[in-house]
């Protein structure tokens, strides 16, 4: 193919994976709407209150994913260690005792700090960070990734801290996350995989104890294991989650119809929002958003696969596993098919931070394709 013809094809990517994050952030409103209208009322405020929240979110997002699209993505190669240092003092304000004002507690964790006029959840930025310090330190070592001393080992000093940062507020699936995206960077920067099994062995026991030290997860891995067992707390979510997927059948019961945000489904508008979209918009509905995640997922891995250079890659890499794990994860916990843990849906799900970072890493690989366009062009 000749590079004309190929720097068209760059191009339709690019533009193609702009609108897809558009779609999937538009349809949220609506699916937030229709899973917190009566939560809205039922605490005072007007049935649209989430949703025009989440508007003003995608409002901003996008103006941010077009304003980041159009700068040069090596300007994250020279700000990861300045980003990474901010998150880490963010997560050290949640774990202050004397600022409980600025990250007051909700429902036993202290995840977002109190800005007045809107909240910020760390532990998003922080998954933004690793990805970003990651990729630009994997591309500075190059081949010396593939040592444990001078490569992996690096990387386990400064991710292992932060991720404890995230697990003391405490978050342990954002924490997991953190870890998972940085080994996925590593990979494809070339790491052994024996060394990310013999981590794995030594992290096992660690995760174990984390697992069983707070009852809400050990009654969470229980109830995974025993699906439908007894109605008890630890797995009522997960069981009026399947009975809101299985009533929505083909067509879903109607936009705004759905029966489990009654107060049968907790965080319906966001935990469990696909569950939400499972019910009111039926197989149709669910279907839709898993291709078009697909759809994403293969153009971010695709950009990846042809970037301009390695930082390009790693990045893109990175930034689109940040995306395609946290959705596969909300999706398979909604399902049942992990244990429940509170990752949103991408894009979807009511959250203002999570919406904004899943924004900003699109203009990222947008531009990160952009820049690969011209090149096939010159």
């Amino acid at each position: 193919m000749s590079g004309p013809a190929r720097g068209d094809s760059a191009i339709w990517e690019t533009r193609l994976m702009g609108v897809v994050a558009a779609t999937l952030a538009v349809f949220g409103i609506a699916a937030v709407y229709g899973a917190s209208s009566i939560v809205a009322v039922q605490s005072g405020q007007s049935g649209w209150a989430f949703a025009l929240r989440q508007l003003i979110g995608v409002a901003l997002g996008l103006f941010v994913l077009i304003v980041v699209s159009r700068v040069d993505y090596h300007f994250w190669q020279r700000l990861a260690w300045p980003l990474l240092g901010l998150t880490a003092a963010l997560l050290l304000v949640l774990l202050l005792p004397g600022l409980r004002n600025l990250a007051p507690e909700v429902n036993g964790s202290r995840r977002w700090i109190n800005l007045g006029v809107f909240t910020v959840q760390p532990s998003e930025l922080a998954k933004f960070a690793v990805v970003v310090w990651t990729a630009m330190l994997a591309t500075k070592k190059d081949d010396a990734v593939r040592e444990f001393r001078r490569g992996v080992l690096p990387f386990l000093v400064i991710l292992a801290p932060l991720a404890g940062l995230v697990l003391m507020e405490p978050d342990m699936s954002t924490a997991v996350e953190i870890v998972l995206l940085g080994g996925i960077v590593l990979f494809v920067a070339g790491a052994k995989i024996g060394h990310f099994l013999l981590l794995g062995l030594v992290a096992i026991p660690v995760a174990g104890h984390e697992a069983t030290a707070v009852q809400y997860r050990l009654a969470r891995i229980l109830t995974f294991m025993s699906p439908g067992a007894d109605l008890s707390e630890s797995n009522w979510q997960i069981t009026q989650s399947m009975i809101g997927i299985g009533a929505g059948r083909v067509f879903g019961v109607g936009f705004g119809q759905g029966l489990q945000k009654l107060g049968y489904l907790p965080y319906a508008y966001s935990d469990f929002l696909f569950s939400t979209i499972g019910e009111e918009w039926g197989f149709v509905g669910v279907g839709l958003v898993i291709l078009l995640f697909a759809v994403y997922i293969g153009l971010g891995l695709r950009i990846a696969r042809t970037a301009a250079d390695r930082f390009g890659t790693l990045l893109a890499a990175g930034l689109t596993s940040l995306i395609g794990v946290t959705a596969i994860l909300h999706m398979a916990v909604t399902m049942a098919l992990v244990p429940t843990t509170g990752l949103t849906l991408p894009f979807l799900s009511y959250g203002r931070s999570s919406l904004l970072i899943s924004l900003l890493a699109t203009g990222v690989i947008i531009n990160i394709g952009t820049n690969r366009t011209r090149g096939q062009i010159r």
